[in-house]
């Protein structure tokens, strides 16, 4: 066994936007005459598809919902992120994250996305960056069947088979994945498709995240991939270089 592939969650681990999400969320909910509850936003949305989040508000609050219906608040909330993160003068990227694509470079390990996100989103965000052309996969809401959403397994599995095809001889298994998480339902998906995980306190308390995850951190630029070679073995000989 040997660490081959790094699979990032996106909203809270990458960018720092739930709460742009969650303020989105209630104005949707304020235009359809809901009332939102803080409460059920956090126990329902964090960690899955706005899909799944958006389906379980409105059904919970009497509303019927069909799939032309939900479409179309997707798209407009869509379009509202997009607007708010064009007005932003700096992107709320988590510190770390340079330094943990360089490290993941190094090793020679294969970088993918593995998001309830739209994937119109994700590209948004990474085209901003200067590490965003090292993600060779990105697996979002739009690559699964409308409102399955994390904590169900789907999108880790489809990230490991889409790897495999993408590249031939790399024969990648979900004990040679490192997952990273923020939210309960995340590291719940990882878990469930067999991929070790890692949890990042960046949403929860520390000690919420290392008693659900394989190892846990407070913040993403602590992270050091040495820490896992006992875990996965030291693998193939990967001592070249990347430029930084």
């Amino acid at each position: 066994m040997a660490l081959k592939a790094v699979l990032l969650d996106f909203n809270g681990v990458v960018i720092n936007d739930e709460a742009i999400h969650g303020r989105l969320i209630e104005e949707l909910l304020l235009e359809e005459n809901l009332r939102p509850n803080p409460q059920d936003l956090a126990e329902y949305c964090l960690g899955r598809s706005d899909a799944a989040c958006l389906s379980e508000l409105l059904t919970r609050q009497g509303r019927v919902i069909s799939e032309g219906y939900l479409e179309k608040l997707l798209d407009r909330k869509a379009a509202r992120y997009r607007e708010v993160l064009t007005a932003l003068d700096q992107l709320p990227l988590y510190p770390g994250l340079d330094d943990l694509i360089y490290q993941i470079r190094a090793a020679q390990l294969k970088l993918a996305i593995v998001s309830g996100a739209r994937r119109e989103e994700i590209e948004a965000v990474l085209a901003q960056t200067a590490w965003g052309k090292y993600v060779e996969l990105i697996v979002s809401s739009d690559d699964l069947t409308i409102g399955v959403s994390k904590p169900a397994p789907d999108g880790y599995l489809l990230a490991i088979e889409r790897l495999n095809q993408q590249f031939a001889d790399l024969a990648l298994q979900p004990t040679d994945c490192l997952a990273i998480e923020d939210s309960f339902a995340g590291i719940e998906a990882a878990k469930r498709a067999g991929v070790p995980v890692l949890g990042v306190a960046h949403v929860y308390p520390y000690q919420m995240i290392h008693r659900r995850a394989t190892w846990a951190i407070d913040h993403l630029y602590e992270l050091s991939l040495d820490w896992l070679k006992p875990y996965y073995g030291s693998g193939p000989d990967r001592t070249e270089q990347v430029s930084a």
